[in-house]
């Protein structure tokens, strides 16, 4: 337990700049106060006390106003920065080296008895206000952007955004800024939020534009085919003509 807590000040440099003397982390964070008071009711919990275990971290939630079940389980190096209204419900599972901001909820979609939290793999983020319900699985580092409501599975090393939140197709988006950027576009000023109307008009016309320049590169090879061969017909029979008659 102490190793663990050891490792929760400590990673605590890693993750956030303003961070300056360990005394001072583990006097004014209370992402640090609120692991530190979960793992002591979470061994509780595990003991069959379950009373205290949820008295213990009732006490935890009123000191730091970050509410963790007892039951909940979180992995090592973990941080919740800031964390002024995160929720972690009893089935959640956490990874090690995750991070959650301020606001983040793991909760359940159901009523009924077994696992209906979330399981973060190693190295999740989560972004300020976001909501991930149900018993899904956010893949190893993945990201989460702010104020999402995540309700199905993340692949890892994805971002996934919006309400509900979607998986952000990378490769598209770099497709777009280069067709862009091709036709003197500001692609910068376009964002992600596929909600917004004239966003996706934009979108639109910029996987059009990108399909005609990939169908002409794809007829000027053909066409180019298409020259040589005829060059090489008319070489061969310019041969054919100058060869001595017998």
């Amino acid at each position: 337990m102490f190793n663990h807590i050891k490792e929760d000040i400590s990673i605590v440099f890693e993750r956030d700049p303003a961070a300056r003397t360990r005394f001072e982390i583990l006097t004014t964070y209370p992402g640090v106060h609120a692991l530190i008071m979960h793992r002591f009711s979470h061994w509780l919990w595990k003991a069959d006390f379950f009373w205290l275990g949820r008295f213990f971290s009732h006490i935890g939630r009123w000191l730091t106003g970050i509410e963790i079940h007892p039951g909940a389980t979180i992995g090592r190096r973990v941080f919740i920065d800031h964390g002024m209204g995160v929720v972690i419900g009893e089935t959640a599972v956490i990874g090690d080296d995750c991070t959650l901001y301020h606001g983040v909820t793991l909760g359940g979609t159901s009523w009924n008895k077994g696992k209906r939290h979330p399981t973060l793999e190693q190295g999740v983020v989560i972004g300020a206000g976001a909501k991930v319900l149900g018993p899904i699985t956010i893949g190893k580092n993945a990201k989460i952007g702010s104020n999402a409501v995540v309700v199905k599975d993340v692949p890892e090393n994805a971002t996934a955004v919006g309400i509900p939140a979607r998986i952000l197709e990378e490769e598209k988006s770099k497709q777009r800024e280069a067709t862009a950027q091709k036709i003197g576009f500001a692609a910068y000023a376009v964002g992600n939020d596929e909600n917004d109307p004239m966003i996706k008009a934009l979108h639109s016309l910029l996987d059009h534009a990108n399909k005609q320049d990939i169908a002409l590169e794809n007829l000027k090879a053909q066409i180019a085919l298409l020259t040589d061969d005829k060059a090489d017909a008319e070489l061969a029979e310019a041969f054919a003509s100058k060869k001595p008659k017998k």
